[in-house]
């Protein structure tokens, strides 16, 4: 299982930025005040400053990476931010080189640990794991440089685990946590997936079956008459001719829409026959079809939130191919209460979430988001 909480759940990744923020301030707090605490053993004033500014700019990093506006959060940014904290903790160990006579006083390993647990709402517990574990290992080499100097009667294989412990102890922690939130989401969306797809299949069958007699209505209004006519008719005149040749393409163009229909037209419909609006869907190409399934939910929930009367009063999706990436354009009219531009990023942010480009405009007349990406 190789997904993160943010891919499964894009609306937890949101609501988890603040933590990030949180975590990345106390990790700052934490550097200041245990420097601060073993100043009397710091050698060093540069490297120990030093250590405390990559710890603040570990946390930026974090805090920055998993803000809605940069989503998604990628691995590439946990091991920078792993990076910055392991930098900070050999900082530290050069600014008291020689002189650190008590290794529990170090912020390395607590800062490191916080910091990953921090961000797992935003990595595979595997990404987790092994950054906890490589972390603890350069930490390790930092004990065996301090042994000589430090206090402690102790081995040297228990200054390690001692040392080693709150990086693992927390990193395991992240690990557990990212993969149960995973494992519990999904288990979730197979069963809102399983009720979702009954009831589809169901409104599915009533849209096909008010199609066909719409269809059968307007062949017994139009075609049947003309036919009848034709039939007792002594010749044919050439605007019967016509007639024929004008049910014959609107014929052929109804066949035509109910083969090329995607998923994005029974969205339309299901949303005009539920919510009485209207609803254009314009897809030459079936890009539509292209979407992942995690892209597909994030168009449909974002179409069916301004499929609400109050929201919209109509609402016009169009599908453009520009090779190699594909827009989506979703421009609405406003309704009674028309939709907020924090509403919408909201929505964007989902959007991103699920590798998108999003851009969002708001207007006193109408709402405008476009949506990119990149075809498979």
């Amino acid at each position: 299982m190789r997904l993160t909480q943010q891919e499964a759940d894009p609306i937890g990744g949101i609501t988890a930025a603040p933590i990030v923020a949180i975590a990345a301030i106390f990790a700052f707090a934490v550097s200041i005040g245990l420097t601060v605490a073993h100043w009397h053993e710091v050698g060093s004033p540069l490297a120990a400053v030093l250590g405390i500014v990559l710890v603040g700019g570990a946390g930026l990093v974090a805090a920055t990476s998993a803000a809605p506006s940069h989503a998604p959060f990628t691995v590439d940014r946990l091991w920078l931010v792993v990076a910055l904290a392991v930098g900070a903790a050999i900082a530290e160990y050069v600014s008291t080189i020689g002189a650190n006579r008590y290794l529990y006083d170090d912020f390395g390993s607590i800062v490191i640990g916080m910091l990953i647990l921090a961000v797992a709402p935003y990595c595979t517990w595997v990404s987790l794991l092994l950054a906890g574990v490589l972390a603890a290992g350069v930490l390790s080499i930092l004990v065996v440089g301090s042994a000589a100097t430090t206090m402690t009667p102790a081995p040297i294989g228990t200054l390690i685990a001692v040392n080693s412990a709150a990086v693992l102890a927390l990193s395991a922690a992240a690990a557990g946590y990212s993969y149960a939130i995973v494992d519990e989401t999904l288990a979730w969306q197979r069963e809102a997936n399983r009720a979702a797809l009954q009831r589809d299949a169901e409104l599915r069958a009533g849209i096909a079956r008010s199609v066909q007699q719409s269809q059968v209505s307007v062949l017994g209004r139009e075609v049947l008459p003309f036919l009848a006519g034709v039939m007792t008719a002594d010749r044919i005149s050439v605007a019967d001719a016509d007639r024929a040749r004008e049910l014959a393409e609107a014929l052929r163009r109804a066949l035509k829409a109910g083969i090329e229909s995607t998923w994005l037209d029974d969205l339309a419909a299901t949303v005009r026959m539920s919510r009485g609006i209207p609803v254009v869907i314009h897809d030459p190409t079936g890009g539509a079809a292209d979407l992942a399934d995690d892209q597909r939910s994030a168009l449909t929930a974002l179409v069916s939130w301004l499929g609400e009367a109050s929201r919209s009063a109509a609402i016009r999706v169009d599908v453009a191919s520009e090779p190699p990436r594909r827009r989506i354009g979703i421009v609405t009219e406003h309704g009674a209460s028309p939709p907020s531009r924090r509403e919408l990023d909201r929505f964007a942010a989902v959007a991103r979430a699920v590798s998108m480009g999003a851009e969002v405009d708001v207007t006193s007349e109408n709402v405008s988001v476009e949506l990119t990406h990149v075809a498979d």
